[in-house]
């Protein structure tokens, strides 16, 4: 493990084998690694799309081995960086701290990145307590009612974008929801179903909604600075790593339930 920026990280080096078109490579790997390695941003705020080893500290995910392939492709050094909050990460981009990022299909972020077509679609869904009289997702948008979400998640700017009477009080990171829900006596949370799943097992009184709100489209990023030459390449990769059956494999390894491949 390695400390960057105060971050920990994990480099991997690979190696680079004679290509038959060096200079469009050449050009590619100088867009995507301008420092001549590929700098990776992981939102452990999602943990569809990646986690820690409590034992070792090392990253995981199909955002991690999304990334190290692109590295891989390019024939360069990858770098993971880890983020708490999807939030964090896109600043993290944004401001050239990192090369490549994943995030979800929104407005916002679309209008500021290059964002590929999906990758892997997650169900986003409302957590409350078992006596709460919120019992469809249409119970949420109401007067009165207080939602929990994570500060800069993908549900969070779509909630902020459609909810007109409910409101939304900000969590630091998605995993910090429901303990914010809690302790603050919202009515509701919002999250990514695996996640507040999880929660609702270890904390007794709580039930999911049984429809999802949204599905979260998760997409490769990269800042539109970088050119049309490495969208596009960035673009074909993730169709490859589609069609190839390379994230319906990584997410089986990860042990992730509930997430669907888009064709």
């Amino acid at each position: 493990m390695h400390s960057v920026w105060g971050k920990d990280v994990r480099l991997h080096v690979y190696p680079w084998p004679k290509t038959k078109d060096e200079k469009m490579n050449s050009e590619l790997r100088a867009a995507f690694a301008p420092t001549g390695t590929l700098r990776v941003a992981i939102n452990l705020g999602n943990p569809i799309l990646a986690g820690r080893s409590l034992d070792t500290g090392e990253l995981h995910g199909v955002s991690v081995d999304l990334g190290e392939a692109l590295a891989a492709e390019l024939e360069v050094p990858c770098l993971l960086i880890p983020y708490d909050a999807a939030g964090k990460a896109f600043a993290g981009l944004r401001d050239d701290a990192v090369d490549i990022a994943f995030f979800a299909h929104e407005p916002a972020r679309a209008a500021e990145v290059a964002l590929t077509n999906p990758y892997v679609l997650i169900e986003g869904c409302y957590l409350v307590r078992e006596g709460s009289p919120v019992l469809r997702n249409e119970d949420v948008d109401r007067e009165g009612v207080r939602l929990a979400v994570g500060e800069g998640s993908a549900y969070d700017l779509f909630l902020s974008r459609t909810l007109k009477q409910a409101t939304i009080e900000r969590a630091p990171t998605s995993p910090a929801v429901v303990e914010y829900f809690l302790d603050n006596n919202c009515d509701v949370a919002a999250g990514v179903r695996q996640q507040l799943e999880a929660d609702a097992a270890r904390t007794t009184g709580l039930r999911i909604l049984p429809e999802r709100f949204m599905t979260i489209r998760q997409a490769m990023a990269v800042m539109p600075s970088r050119g049309q030459d490495a969208i596009r390449f960035l673009e074909a990769f993730v169709e490859q790593k589609k069609t190839s059956g390379f994230v319906l494999r990584s997410l089986h390894h990860n042990d992730v339930q509930g997430a669907s491949v888009p064709s």
